[in-house]
């Protein structure tokens, strides 16, 4: 099936509806609007909540790794004295001269 195909039936699809639409009363076709906005509305709500869940579960990948190679980064550089961690930054390369 081709997508020329498939997009004749979805045309024609559409064309029917909006056929039986006119056929209708001003109650029943107000009914089926409020039906399809509806439907509409959680279409979109669930594509929008797939969407984020997508967006929000690979950040949350991507801080949970950057978390572990600061963990990691801090790990290797820093020594431990008794159950104090002293890491080389906080070091003094020379002596302090005191005033």
């Amino acid at each position: 099936m081709g997508v020329d195909k498939l997009f004749s039936i979805f045309v024609a699809a559409i064309c029917v509806v909006m056929l039986v639409r006119l056929a209708l009363g001003d109650a029943r076709r107000a009914r089926l609007d409020r039906a399809a906005i509806m439907l509409w509305g959680r279409v979109r709500r669930q594509a929008l909540l797939i969407w984020h869940w997508r967006r929000k579960r690979r950040s949350a990948a991507q801080a949970r790794q950057a978390a572990q190679e600061v963990i990691n980064r801090v790990r290797h550089r820093v020594e431990k004295e008794g159950n104090v961690l002293t890491p080389e930054a906080f070091k003094e390369k020379e002596p302090r001269k005191p005033h």
